[in-house]
């Protein structure tokens, strides 16, 4: 069974999952403690493996040779990102991602990102903030097993992002793997300040990393202007 497929099963078994009672008095989060269970699991593959992963890396690589790795899946990712642009109708902006791979591609050697410097905008977009732009409700908030934070659209969202993806769908195994570890590890190498605060400024982790990733998702399906909330919204309805 492939990745894509795998990640379908997991989802649906989510979804299942959706349906029992359960204690949470947060609307936005009605399967709060199989949430909790899951974060809980992840805090702990994380402590272990991911973030160590991440600190010798970053000991050990040179801050050049690191920022050139960054470009590097930055440079990949901005063809998904122009093609999400453009399915919101965001024409302009997704002909400045393409812009950006192009000429990041062939003057930047893929690691040195010139666009920027050129003025061309980095865009951050995925087929979950599509399905949010054309009115498809978040759901409630869903935590995925090694993912992460996610919702009910965003999570369906990720089934096409995995498709789509360059990395993940390389041919070659033992490229693909050696690419997709390193990218993951330059991924949470970034993260390591952030994380770091989150850890001695959140009373609860969980509550505070939830809080954060559906407000963020929020602003980022609005383009950093969202609409006032009514009361009568929730966690089922709200893009």
């Amino acid at each position: 069974m492939t990745n894509w497929k795998r990640y379908g099963a997991a989802l649906a078994m989510a979804g299942m999952l959706a349906g029992c009672a359960t204690t949470s008095t947060n609307p936005n989060d009605p399967l709060e403690p199989v949430n909790r269970a899951v974060f809980q699991f992840n805090d702990g593959l994380d402590n272990v493996v991911l973030k160590p992963a991440g600190e010798v890396y970053r000991a050990v690589v040179p801050d050049l040779l690191r920022t050139g790795v960054t470009n590097f899946f930055s440079n990949i990712e901005d063809l998904w990102i122009g093609v999400n642009n453009l399915l919101q109708g965001k024409v302009e902006d997704g002909l400045t991602d393409f812009m950006r791979v192009a000429v990041n591609t062939f003057f930047g050697f893929t690691v040195i990102d010139i666009a920027s410097d050129a003025g061309m905008t980095k865009h951050n977009e995925d087929f979950g903030q599509t399905l949010g732009r054309w009115g498809v409700g978040s759901g409630p908030y869903l935590v995925l097993p090694i993912l992460g934070s996610s919702t009910f659209r965003d999570g369906a969202g990720l089934l096409l992002d995995f498709k789509a993806d360059p990395v993940a769908n390389f041919g070659y195994v033992p490229t693909r793997n050696t690419l997709y570890s390193a990218r993951v590890i330059s991924d949470r190498a970034n993260l390591l300040d952030a994380s770091r605060a989150l850890e001695e400024a959140a009373l609860d982790k969980y509550g505070f990393t939830r809080d954060s990733y559906l407000q963020r998702r929020r602003s980022l399906v609005y383009d950093g202007n969202p609409p006032r909330e009514r009361p009568s919204d929730n966690g089922a309805s709200a893009r």
